[in-house]
């Protein structure tokens, strides 16, 4: 449906024109309504998107040629404003208001236009260079919402689209307009002044006195400055070059029309702004929109009445992480053993061929039993459990769940000073840490994405789950019946337990050396979707399987070769490894370990994936890391060498509570860009795990000499 009417004055093309222009076009909207989907369709790039909010956090950019004109998109991060209160606003924030780009494509929702009309109002105060774009109309269709377009057109200046981006519908016709939008063959208007009256005046009289001096929207910026937006000051200096406030005739007007707007409202300027933009909106939705069901959403309620409920909201957690984890261990076993016999064999015939052509010791031992070896241990250990375990977490964040996982941890987290977004980040600590850390940008608060990203650690990612498994099943499980159902039921309560590890220590943080204000977010909790099972594959798998396994490669390969030199050089009767264990065996013992399991996790730091291979080396007095043979053969190995239950559950907590990975160091760098939060992030687990290990150990010893 087109939804341009005549009002809009169409420029035929000069024939002078050339035949290939370029433009550059932004795709602004909320959270979850798709402009991520819109960007990819378009580009083709596949940029990882997700049914939560606040998965674009950075800008991406892509290109498509449409109609012999190339257009360079860039798909701004989802914003509820531009208000500029968090990192993701100010960059749209500045991205549309200093960047001046030939067109802005602004994303509704069809199924709560309302809602996201505030957005669209902002925008359009700063630019009417735009084109809406109503997606998902299907889904409005099918919950009977009515949109007239041409309506909504006419009441906001610009043309309206309806789109459905997953399927692709409409966007031939968006791209279209968008294309008229540039070239000025479309005459947009200027939306109608909502504002109070007052405000009006004061935005309007201030804006006159540094008009001439921008190239931007004056009476918008106006507006954020007599809001007292403090940041919008540094983005016009930084983005313009200009001082605003530099100029003492413009400081004391603003002085003067602030404190007159100020005696003139019954509340701030920011509120004022909201309370009329609000009902601007409400205003438009009532003349567009014509809802036939009002129980449209009733099975969306429905169904939130049960996985938000305080009495089967947990439970119903708890069972999913369950059932994630059984389909994750029972299904990654016989494919770890082929991928590792295949590796393995592999190794034997490279093994062979170097032998065979007179290869010194030292080279075929470097290149082949210690970094080859390692890296077949880490291909073999991880691949198959986070080839299961990415598509099911995709899967429930795809039909949107994941949002209402937050909203039932909102409340904790908001009790231990930290950010209810904080249980998305920890989900995605479950795959990697290093993806759990990248996920934390999604946290307005500085200091609360502090907290996320220094706890993250304390959940336990696909690495670790083959030396918490094992331990599981040699000293607690054995070969009972029913081991694989026991075995998930243990993990998950270890899992279970890292959580509220997480709670507590926030907890600590926001008391000490994270204090601060805490803050107040809004989550949308999105309607259930049918989910994409070829997307959510492509999307699990290379997006996030290919994508954490790459960074373990690159970090295990230099450990391999580490190990094997501190395995074969001896000092006097004794290896360089063994010198190391022997020194840091009686700090271990006092923590439940040993020097043996210490220094593995030491040399484990790039990939926690070779922890429990280097034991079993050091114990065996290999100079290689030695594949697996059977859970009885270890658990008289590790029986042999003075592992107990104790050992066994200081292993496991150690496990849980100790530093992050190389990968996840590096990405904690890479986010906060300070050695210092880095450091921090590294030293708090630890120190953690130390003290819980410790008590553990000693307390249960005293057990045991009491019974």
């Amino acid at each position: 449906m087109n939804a341009i009417k005549s009002k809009f004055k169409i420029k035929p093309l000069k024939k002078t024109a050339p035949p290939q222009k370029t433009f550059n076009i932004a795709i602004a909207g909320n959270p979850n309504v798709g402009k991520s989907t819109v960007f990819n369709a378009l580009t083709g790039m596949h940029q990882h998107t997700g049914n939560w909010p606040g998965k674009t956090i950075e800008c991406a950019f892509g290109e498509y040629l449409f109609e012999n004109e190339i257009f360079k998109i860039t798909d701004l991060p989802g914003t509820y404003s531009l208000m500029a209160n968090s990192p993701e606003e100010e960059i749209a924030r500045d991205y549309i208001c200093f960047q001046n780009p030939d067109a802005i494509i602004i994303t509704l929702d069809a199924t709560c236009l309302e809602r996201n009309l505030n957005l669209a109002l902002q925008i359009l105060k700063i630019t009417n260079k735009a084109v809406i774009c109503v997606n998902l109309i299907d889904e409005a269709t099918k919950k009977k919402i009515k949109i007239d377009l041409d309506e909504l057109s006419l009441q906001l200046g610009v043309p309206v689209v309806a789109t459905n981006a997953r399927s692709k519908k409409g966007l031939n016709l968006l791209m279209k307009n968008v294309k008229k939008v540039c070239a000025g063959e479309i005459k947009t208007f200027k939306i109608k002044n909502y504002y109070n009256k007052d405000l009006e005046n004061s935005v309007k009289s201030f804006a006159t006195h540094f008009k001439n001096n921008l190239n931007t929207n004056a009476e918008w910026l106006g507006l954020q400055l007599l809001e007292n937006n403090k940041s919008i000051r540094e983005a016009i200096k930084n983005n313009l070059g200009y001082e605003i406030f530099s100029d003492k005739k413009i400081k004391k007007h603003y002085f003067k029309e602030r404190k007159k707007l100020l005696s003139s409202l019954n509340c701030s300027v920011p509120s004022q702004v909201a309370k009329d933009t609000t009902k601007k909106s409400e205003e438009i939705f009532s003349l567009c929109v014509k809802i036939e069901n009002n129980n449209y959403d009733k099975y969306d309620r429905t169904i939130d009445k049960i996985l938000t409920s305080k009495l089967t909201g947990f439970p119903i957690m708890i069972l999913l992480l369950l059932g994630i984890f059984w389909i994750t261990l029972s299904g990654a076993n016989y494919p770890s053993e082929l991928i590792a016999s295949g590796l393995f064999w592999f190794q034997d015939k490279l093994l062979d061929f170097f032998i065979g052509i007179g290869t010194p010791k030292w080279i075929y031992g470097i290149f082949i039993l210690g970094i080859y070896r390692t890296l077949a241990w880490v291909v073999s250990v991880m691949l198959p459990p986070m080839a299961i375990f990415f598509p099911l977490f995709t899967f429930l964040e795809d039909v949107g769940y994941l949002p209402r996982v937050a909203f039932n941890l909102d409340k904790i987290f908001k009790n231990c000073g930290a950010h209810g977004k904080q249980a998305l980040t920890m989900c995605m600590g479950l795959g990697c840490n290093a993806c759990g850390v990248m996920g934390c940008r999604i946290i307005d608060s500085p200091r609360e994405r502090l907290i996320a990203l220094i706890t993250n650690n304390f959940i336990p990612c696909n690495g670790r789950f083959p030396l918490l498994i094992s331990i599981i099943t040699m000293f607690f499980v054995g070969n009972s019946f029913c081991h694989s159902f026991v075995s998930t039921l243990i993990l998950t309560s270890v899992v279970i337990f890292s959580i509220i590890i997480t709670f507590l220590t926030s907890k600590l943080l926001s008391k000490t050396i994270l204090k601060g204000v805490k803050s107040s977010f809004v989550l949308e909790l999105p309607p259930y979707r049918k989910p994409q099972i070829g997307k959510i594959l492509v999307r699990s798998i290379f997006d996030r399987t290919i994508f954490v396994l790459k960074r373990a490669v690159i970090v295990a390969a230099p450990a391999g070769l580490i190990i094997w030199l501190m395995s074969n050089i001896k000092i006097g009767s004794l290896s360089i490894l063994s010198h190391c264990a022997l020194f840091l065996d009686p700090f271990a013992k006092f923590i439940g370990l040993d020097g043996v399991i210490l220094m593995a996790f030491i040399l484990g730091f790039p990939a926690n994936e070779i922890v429990f291979p280097i034991i079993i080396m050091s114990y065996m007095s290999e100079s290689t890391i030695l594949s697996l043979e059977s859970p009885t053969q270890l658990h008289t190995l590790l029986v042999n060498n003075g592992w107990t239950y104790i050992t066994a559950i200081c292993v496991m907590l150690f496990s849980l509570m100790h530093f992050p990975c190389g990968t996840t160091c590096l990405t904690i760098k890479k986010e906060t860009n300070s050695l210092k939060w880095t450091f921090l992030s590294f030293i708090i687990p630890t120190a953690i795990g130390i003290i819980v290990c410790a008590a553990a150990a000693n307390v249960l010893k005293l057990i045991n000499i009491l019974i």
